[in-house]
């Protein structure tokens, strides 16, 4: 006699396999949020643990190549009188491509720090928007470019490009990660800056304290007049009071005629 499968046996083995297959698949999303948030701690401890803006960006470029689908990235940031400076690259490609910008020539950086928007190549080839500039990125090896708005409630700080050689390189994850990197970075370099110019208030005032007690030593004068001997000096001659007191400190004498 052949034996007759039982029907409910089949279908009760298919929704098991279901799922199965989808508790491994929620598994393995788990698994991954789980190393994802694990690397984002990672970088959050290294730019907190940094000593200044330069290994702040250092640490945003290693870790973007880390985390990205990119081969070079790079950092780009606004400086005090509106232009931009170029403090990390992750290979001279990177420098070459944000200095023909900066130098005049249109592209992606212009547009993502003018209106604080994400921008995507898919492939410099096809891409119509800046001739000139896809010409010269071609030229580089570069098809892919994200680049992404630096920005903080106080406003742009710069922008994070990413580049590969390949095309279609960066999908909707990688433009997520990256969007999240550029948040932490964003906050890290905002803060690294403000307290790099609090050292640097905190020693202008320390070295003017130094050169009004060389003052009030030699030609016996009070705090008030010392203080404003150099602020006199540094309104004549146009020169930084905490420049005028290195000045002093260094030769001990303000320049002749004064």
């Amino acid at each position: 006699m052949t034996d007759i499968e039982d029907p409910g046996s089949t279908a009760d083995a298919e929704p098991s396999a279901q799922a199965e297959s989808s508790t491994q698949a929620e598994s393995s999303t788990q698994a991954e949020s789980g190393r994802s948030a694990d690397v984002f701690s990672r970088l959050a401890l290294e730019m907190h643990e940094a000593e200044g803006i330069e290994e702040t960006v250092q640490a945003v470029v290693d870790f973007a190549l880390q985390a990205l689908n990119c081969d070079y990235a790079g950092v780009a940031l606004r400086t005090s009188g509106g232009g931009l400076e170029i403090p990390a690259v992750t290979a001279p490609v990177v420098a070459e491509i944000y200095e023909f910008q900066t130098a005049g020539g249109d592209g992606p950086l212009v547009l993502c720090m003018a209106e604080r928007a994400t921008v995507l190549v898919p492939d410099t080839v096809l891409d119509a928007r800046w001739l000139d500039w896809a010409k010269r990125v071609l030229e580089l090896g570069v098809r892919s470019v994200l680049d992404v708005p630096l920005w903080t409630s106080s406003g742009p700080v710069g922008v994070l490009g990413l580049y590969s050689k390949r095309p279609d390189a960066f999908g909707a994850d990688e433009i997520a990660v990256a969007y999240i990197l550029a948040r932490h970075a964003a906050v890290a370099m905002a803060t690294a800056r403000r307290e790099q110019h609090l050292q640097v208030a905190v020693d202008a005032r320390k070295l003017v304290g130094q050169a009004m007690g060389i003052l009030m030593e030699r030609y016996n004068l009070t705090g008030d007049q010392a203080f404003q001997v150099l602020r006199r000096y540094s309104q004549d001659t146009n020169t930084k009071l905490r420049e005028v007191a290195q000045q002093l400190i260094d030769s001990r004498r303000l320049p002749s005629g004064q």
